[in-house]
C-alpha cells in the first residue's frame, strides 16, 4: 500500500501547468473570450444608441430653447413699442427685462427713404453680426408679415441665431419695421459639450464594467463544464493509462504462445490475471462515470458495513499474502455497490503496492478494520510520507506504474457520502489508509445488534 509521488509544490505546480495546457480548458477560454465579447458588444450597441438619444435630445432641446426665449424677448419689445402725436416711442425697451444681456434685441424701422435704420439696440454683449444680415433678416420678417428664424456665422465663424418678427403702426397697422435678435449659443453648446463628454465617458464605463461582468459571470457559468471536462480528460488520461499494461500482457502471451511448442495453456494464467485487472478497470471507469453524472445516481441505503467487508474480504483470489480482519458489527447508509468497489481498490492497492520489504516471496500482510462507519486497510509496507498524502488520492502514482484511478475514486467515492479518504504512516512500519463515509446515518451495531432498518449485504 505505500507510494511514491514526486515533490508537492512542484507536483502541485505541474498540475497547474497541465491546466493551463489542457485543450479543453483552452476551447472553454475561447469559449469565454466570445462570451464576454458578445456581452461587451451588446452592452455597447445599448449603451451607444442610448447615448446618441439623450445628445440628440439635448441638442434639440437646447436649440429648441435658445429660440424659444429669442422668440419671447421678440414678442415682449414688439409690445412695448407703440406710437403717439409725437411719433415712435421706445421708452419701455430702455425699462424692460427682455432687453437685458443675452440675447440681443435690436429694433429697425423704414425710414422715408424705404431703407431700414436701426433705431434700438439692447446694451451687453453679442455676437458680432454684419449688419446687413440683420436688415435682411428684418426685411424679410416685414415682407411675410410673419416670425423669421435664421442660422448665420458671425464675424468670428462662430454660429449665430437670428430671429425677425415685425411691428405695426397702432392706427393703420401697417408694418413700420422689425425687431431683430440675436442669439449667442456659445454657453449652450460648452453646456451641451460637457454633458457630451459625460455620457460618453459613462458609456465606456458602463462597456468596461459589463466587459468585466460578464467575463466574471461566463467564467463562473463554465466553470462546471471546466471541471467537468477537465474530469473528463484526467479519467481518460487515467484509463489509457491503465488499459496499457493488461492489454500489452495479453498481446504479448498470446505471441508468446503462437510460437510456443507447448500451445496456450502455460500461458492462460497470466492471460486471466490480465483480463482480471482489465475487469477491475473498467468498473473503475464505469464507477466514475457514474460519480461525475447526476446527483441522484446514488442510492444511500442502510446496510452492514461489517458483513459488505467481509464479502469483499472472502471474494479476493487466494494468494501467498496475509489478510486478517477486525470487523466490529456497524451499521451506515452508503451505497452498497460504490462501498464495495471502494473496499476492494483498498485491499487491491495493499495487495499490490504493500508488500512487506525483506520479503523474499514478495507478500504482503494486511489487516482490515471496521468501526463505526469506517473502513480501515493497514499494511507493512514502507510507508508513506505525510508530505505525499494529499497527491495520493490525486491521480495516484505508485513504484509499479500504477495510475490514479484505485484511490482517487476511493476519495470520490467518500467524498460522495459526505466522509473522505485519509492516509497516516503505520505504528511499526506500513501505512493505514481510512474510508469514512460520513457520519450522517450510522449507527452502532454494538448498540443495538438487530437494527430493523439494517438490510445485511447479500
Amino acid at each position: 500500500m505505500t507510494a511514491t509521488a514526486p515533490d508537492g509544490p512542484s507536483r502541485r505546480r505541474r498540475s497547474r501547468q497541465d491546466r493551463h495546457r489542457s485543450p479543453a480548458r483552452r476551447r472553454l477560454r475561447r469559449l469565454q473570450f466570445r462570451l464576454t465579447l458578445a456581452y461587451a458588444l451588446v452592452t455597447l450597441a445599448g449603451v451607444s444608441a442610448l447615448s446618441w438619444m439623450v445628445i440628440r435630445t439635448d441638442e434639440r432641446s437646447w436649440r429648441a430653447a435658445e429660440y424659444d426665449e429669442m422668440g419671447r424677448r421678440a414678442a415682449v419689445s414688439t409690445s412695448l413699442i407703440y406710437y403717439t402725436d409725437d411719433g415712435i416711442q421706445l421708452d419701455g425697451l430702455y425699462d424692460d427685462e427682455a432687453t437685458r444681456g443675452r440675447p440681443q434685441v435690436t429694433v429697425l424701422r423704414t425710414a422715408p427713404d424705404g431703407t431700414l435704420q436701426r433705431i434700438f439696440t439692447s446694451p451687453g454683449p453679442a455676437a458680432p453680426v454684419a449688419q446687413a444680415r440683420l436688415t435682411a433678416l428684418a426685411r424679410s420678417a416685414m415682407d411675410r408679415d410673419d416670425t423669421v428664424r435664421q442660422e448665420v456665422s458671425d464675424a468670428r465663424g462662430a454660429p449665430a441665431y437670428l430671429l425677425g418678427r415685425p411691428f405695426y403702426h397702432d392706427e393703420s397697422q401697417a408694418v413700420e419695421g422689425a425687431v431683430v435678435v440675436v442669439g449667442d449659443p456659445a454657453h449652450r453648446v460648452a453646456e451641451h459639450t460637457r454633458l457630451v463628454t459625460s455620457v460618453l465617458t459613462g458609456a465606456g464605463l458602463l462597456t468596461a464594467l459589463a466587459a468585466v461582468t460578464g467575463h466574471l459571470l461566463s467564467g463562473r457559468s463554465l466553470r462546471p463544464a471546466w471541471q467537468a471536462l477537465e474530469a473528463q480528460e484526467r479519467m481518460l488520461a487515467d484509463t489509457a493509462h491503465e488499459l496499457r499494461t493488461p492489454v500489452a500482457v495479453m498481446r504479448s502471451s498470446v505471441d508468446v504462445a503462437g510460437l510456443d511448442p507447448r500451445g496456450l495453456d502455460p500461458h492462460l494464467p497470466r492471460i486471466r490475471r490480465a483480463t482480471e485487472r482489465l475487469t477491475d478497470v473498467v468498473d473503475n471507469v464505469l464507477t466514475r462515470g457514474r460519480l461525475q453524472g447526476a446527483a441522484d445516481t446514488l442510492r444511500p441505503v442502510p446496510l452492514r458495513l461489517d458483513q459488505l467487508v467481509e464479502q469483499v474480504c472472502e471474494d479476493l483470489e487466494a494468494g501467498p499474502h496475509t489478510l486478517t480482519a477486525s470487523l466490529e458489527p456497524s451499521v451506515a447508509t452508503a451505497d452498497p455497490a460504490l462501498v464495495r468497489i471502494a473496499v476492494r481498490n483498498l485491499l487491491d492497492n495493499a495487495l499490490r503496492h504493500g508488500r512487506t520489504p525483506g520479503d523474499a516471496a514478495g507478500r504482503a500482510q494486511v489487516h482490515v478494520t471496521v468501526r463505526g462507519a469506517v473502513v480501515a486497510v493497514a499494511d507493512r509496507g514502507p510507508g508513506v510520507a505525510a508530505a505525499d498524502l494529499p497527491d495520493l488520492a490525486s491521480r495516484f502514482r505508485s513504484p509499479g506504474g500504477g495510475s490514479g484511478i484505485g484511490l482517487s475514486l476511493v476519495a470520490e467515492i467518500a467524498a460522495a457520502h459526505g466522509g473522505g479518504l485519509t492516509a497516516d504512516t503505520r505504528p511499526g512500519g506500513g501505512a493505514v489508509f481510512r474510508l469514512a463515509l460520513g457520519p450522517r446515518g450510522t449507527r452502532r451495531a454494538r448498540r443495538r445488534r438487530a437494527e430493523p432498518g439494517a438490510a445485511p449485504v447479500s
